[in-house]
């Protein structure tokens, strides 16, 4: 029996509709699915600990081979609502920023709309477990994922990263794709895509096997996340990591 390739996918809510096919039987005799959070899912690719990942675009350049396989990504045309700045005071009174541990995209991302768009210089600080109940006064913190949507409902200030990119650019914003870190077979990446493709077929079944108060996750899949990983979205990559190219 061939040896199973290993497949390592975000834990967040976001990526529901794009491994319900896996979690429901597609490719069960091919991939073994891990689940982590994004930060953790690049690590593992890089060390060769999993074949295929759905990694921060971020740390594509620092892998020694990589491949785009699927159509399908994590992205936003605007707002996101689950990658944001959050702060009790507006923008220009930040004096530190505690920076979310499960994310490389964002960061840079946050130091890219910080330099170019907010033009503010506050201290950026490692955020560690429970970071959030740092965000007080002046000291505001970068937060992803589910945990976004619970702290959109205590802090006054909330500024959406999609959004800042899509005012500083007026592209779009890719925040994780399907990236191998050897080249796989044709029947395989389309099979693959199949099983994405599956779940954004059938949100409302999706949405039903999810417990999620703080947020219209609808709202979510269909007006801030988008999946398609088009032409528009590729080039909007290239530009966010040309950009952190020249920024670091």
């Amino acid at each position: 029996m061939a040896q199973k390739i290993k497949v390592g996918a975000v834990s967040y809510l976001n990526t529901k509709p794009l491994i319900y096919g896996f979690e429901q039987g597609m490719m069960k005799d091919s991939v073994d699915l891990i689940i982590d959070y994004p930060a953790k899912i690049a690590s593992l690719l890089m060390e060769d600990k999993i074949d295929i990942g759905l990694v921060p675009v971020a740390v594509m350049p620092q892998l020694k081979e990589y491949h785009v396989i699927s159509d399908f990504c994590i992205g936003c045309d605007g707002e996101v609502a689950s990658v944001c700045l959050f702060s009790d005071v507006p923008l220009h009174e930040i004096e530190t920023i505690v920076l979310d541990y499960q994310s490389r995209t964002s960061v840079e991302l946050l130091r890219i709309i910080l330099k170019e768009h907010w033009k503010i210089s506050p201290k950026l600080v490692a955020g560690a477990e429970n970071f959030e109940q740092d965000i007080s006064g002046k000291s505001a913190g970068l937060i992803i994922g589910d945990r976004a949507f619970s702290q959109r409902t205590t802090s006054k200030y909330i500024f959406d990263l999609g959004l800042a990119w899509k005012e500083l650019t007026g592209q779009p914003f890719v925040f994780a794709a399907w990236v191998s870190n050897k080249k796989l077979a044709d029947d395989f990446i389309a099979a693959f895509n199949t099983a994405n493709k599956f779940g954004l077929n059938r949100l409302e079944e999706v949405i039903n096997q999810l417990d999620c108060k703080s947020f219209d996750l609808k709202q979510y899949y269909t007006q801030f996340v988008k999946f398609k990983l088009d032409s528009q979205m590729q080039a909007a990559k290239a530009l966010f990591l040309r950009k952190i190219k020249n920024t670091s």
